[in-house]
């Protein structure tokens, strides 16, 4: 059973338990009504003030122009965490605001979907810092979590050797050892989507912002164009939030044409490697005074990264170049052994954009933190911050809302304090008794394997019983998409269905795992596509 408690009412556009509306009902709902809040960008900023202002009371609707958490948001390093190295800054309350957020979606919004993941710092002679002070910090670190995840210490470098047989240990003078978390940043994406339309957001994708609307000055709306279709339409709104990540200087200019550049971007490029060897804790290497690279078991595979340069392209071409593959390589093979470094292992690269507030000083070294400004035409803008505190990020921003200047909200919304604090995530479950369920509760002639059956469980939740279904109406909806990975077809039918996937990448990049896998063939591409289809 889905354990979300929620209130569905005739503005969401995907009531509980139900199948997503087609995507001409949504744009007919979108243009008739007027929002209290219409939020442009679907990415973890956008989705969290979605989800908590529809459980305000307010009448929401959000949109973007690709997928649902198709740029930044999907490109992280799949971590939540509390940010070791912001010590070294002296950030020690953001720290420990950080390992509270993380323990609060590990334990009761998304303990399906976070997932607990020890850390080896390995020190050797000719890093950049000793193992007293690294040790020292780790012990600090876990004792800002309240030790809620051991107590942070030094190991042997014979110990870490048994937990990673591929740490390199010629010059290894001990190991720091630490814990924080892990996610599938798209899955948690996807369900905080669905949390925000459950609570009776209106939400579509693919749906790009061609201009904003005016009244008497103020803007009051957005005009769209859908990219599937091309048909345009409009949204009208009383206040309308900018969370376009990358792009949130573009769309103020759509509000003033003089504003100036609010932020400024980094690169974060990451690449995935088959794995060869089990791998019991991720491997946290410092390269220099601010970096660290990272070397984390993620989805089977080994996933390396992440680069930080200044990017000052167009947000839409962000890619991992050559070189970046080439540092990525170069900096994990401080730590790692060369045998578990060949080309020939990598499935996917990819990379995202870090938004930053403009300033003096390099990337690598600009503070991350979010900023919410208002513009001459009354539209906010949010950006910047992080996956781990994306709820009190969408908090925060609804404290601003309710403190804007004539109570242009205020009146008709639940004070934020009066917001449920831990409202979990759909399909709230322990993933292993919901594991067990799945392999106990297969009907006859139902082909669903262990591996598969583990997918399902850790990355839907409760909401696996609803995908086993689709399997026992339709067994052959049970066989694997790929071979060699575990996601069968009902996921594509349950990613088209329930979960706003319109497009092959949308399936096979962020609804499952087969493009980082390199599972991504044009048979398979061509064959979900047949599938969407269907639904159209």
């Amino acid at each position: 059973m889905n354990t979300l408690q929620s209130v569905p009412t005739t503005l969401g556009t995907h009531p509980a338990g139900g199948r997503a509306p087609g995507r001409a009902e949504t744009r007919e709902q979108l243009a008739k009504a007027t929002y209290d809040l219409l939020v442009i960008g679907g990415g973890i900023l956008g989705t969290s003030v979605a989800w908590h202002a529809a459980q305000s009371g307010l009448r929401v609707a959000m949109v973007d122009a690709g997928d649902f958490a198709g740029a930044t948001s999907s490109a992280s390093s799949k971590l939540v965490h509390g940010g070791l190295r912001y010590l070294q800054t002296g950030a020690v309350r953001l720290v420990a605001e950080n390992h509270h957020e993380r323990r609060v979606l590990a334990k009761d919004v998304a303990p399906h979907l976070v997932n607990p993941l020890a850390f080896h710092l390995p020190v050797y002679k000719s890093g950049p810092h000793g193992a007293a002070k690294l040790g020292a910090g780790v012990f600090a670190y876990s004792m800002l979590s309240a030790f809620g995840d051991g107590v942070g210490r030094v190991i042997s470098p014979g110990r870490a050797a048994a937990a990673n047989p591929a740490l390199r240990t010629e010059g290894l003078k001990a190991v720091a050892v630490y814990g924080d978390h892990q996610m599938n940043d798209s899955r948690v994406a996807v369900m905080t989507v669905r949390a925000a339309a459950e609570s009776g957001a209106a939400v579509l994708n693919h749906a790009e912002v061609t201009g904003l609307r005016f009244t008497q000055g103020r803007v009051t709306g957005a005009e769209l164009r859908d990219r599937l279709d091309g048909s345009e339409f409009g949204v009208d709104a009383r206040l309308v939030l900018n969370a376009t990540g990358p792009w949130v200087d573009r769309l103020r200019r759509m509000e003033d044409k003089h504003a100036a550049p609010s932020i400024r971007l980094s690169k974060g490029a990451h690449i995935v490697l088959k794995r060869t060897v089990p791998w019991k804790a991720a491997m946290a290497t410092p390269i220099d005074k601010y970096r660290i690279t990272f070397a984390l078991p993620w989805e089977d595979q080994l996933l390396l990264g992440t680069t930080d340069e200044a990017y000052e392209g167009d947000p839409a071409d962000v890619r991992a170049t050559e070189a970046d593959i080439r540092q990525i390589l170069d900096e994990a093979a401080f730590s790692v052994r060369d045998e578990h470094l060949s080309r020939d292992l990598m499935t996917y690269a990819f990379a995202g954009l870090r938004v930053l507030p403009g300033g003096p000083g390099g990337v690598e070294s600009a503070k991350r933190e979010t900023v919410v400004t208002e513009g001459r035409g009354g539209m906010l803008s949010v950006a910047g911050g992080k996956w781990t505190t994306y709820r009190h990020i969408g908090r925060t921003v609804m404290g601003k809302l309710a403190s804007l200047p004539g109570g242009a909200l205020a009146d008709d919304m639940e004070p934020v304090s009066h917001l449920p604090r831990r409202v979990p995530l759909p399909g709230l479950a322990n993933p292993n008794a919901v594991a067990h369920r799945l392999l106990v509760d297969r009907e006859p002639g139902v082909r669903m394997d262990p591996l598969t059956i583990r997918q399902l469980a850790t990355h839907y939740g409760s909401l696996a019983f609803d995908i086993a279904r689709l399997v026992n109406e339709d067994p052959s909806l049970g066989e694997r998409i790929h071979p060699d990975g575990p996601e069968i077809w009902a996921q594509v039918v349950y990613a088209r269905d329930h979960e706003w996937a319109e497009t092959a990448d949308d399936v096979l990049r962020r609804r499952t795992t087969l493009t980082v896998r390199g599972l991504d063939t044009e048979d398979v591409r061509s064959r979900v596509e047949r599938t969407l289809a269907e639904r159209r």
